[in-house]
């Protein structure tokens, strides 16, 4: 039964190789109790693949780098795959909200770089996305942008899916879109 745990061990490293996190934010909050106060600590946690899965996960802690760890797992649960265009940018603008935290996520040509505030930005370094120009309208809640991002990201749809819906061909959506946009890819 050992061979068969330890395969079962290298499966999991391997898989938790491939993911990169970025450490978004940490909250230092105190409780008072009768001999001083006793300190916890809240971590916010983005992970991806950086070729289009991402995910982000929060964790609380006595210490720090526990806390961090759990954020990781949590992360690690609860991914999404995102549609890329040309594996640098994304297929349309969208826009996403999560209580007072509004985002506004547009696509960018090749070059442009990720444009985008501070944890807008570790999604999408996390996300693997190259170009893109992001703008937050809302609060400025770490918390609340990561998940306004990530609500946009949910909104986001391939080019496939909508020819499916309208009952077209992708080659003729894309021939419309060139038409429209010209050669951009």
């Amino acid at each position: 039964m050992a061979p068969r745990e330890n395969s079962r061990n290298r499966d999991r490293d391997e898989k938790d190789s491939e993911f990169t996190d970025k450490l978004v934010h940490i909250n230092r909050v105190a409780k008072v109790v009768k001999g001083g106060r006793r300190f916890g600590f809240a971590a916010l946690v983005v992970v991806g693949d950086q070729k289009g899965r991402v995910g982000f996960g929060h964790g609380k802690a006595k210490e720090v780098p526990e806390a961090i760890r759990k954020a990781t797992e949590a992360a690690k649960r609860d991914l999404i795959f995102v549609p890329l265009r040309s594996g640098r940018t994304l297929h349309h603008d969208v826009k996403g909200r999560h209580g007072a935290g509004k985002v506004l996520l547009r696509s960018a040509p090749a070059g442009t770089g990720i444009i985008a505030g501070g944890p807008m930005r570790a999604v999408f370094e996390m996300l693997g996305v190259q170009d893109v120009v992001a703008k937050s309208q809302g609060s400025s809640n770490a918390y609340n942008m990561v998940r306004a991002t990530f609500d946009a990201l949910k909104n986001q749809m391939h080019p496939k899916d909508i020819a499916s819906q309208r009952g077209l061909k992708y080659s003729t959506l894309q021939e419309r879109r060139r038409d429209l946009i010209g050669s951009e890819d």
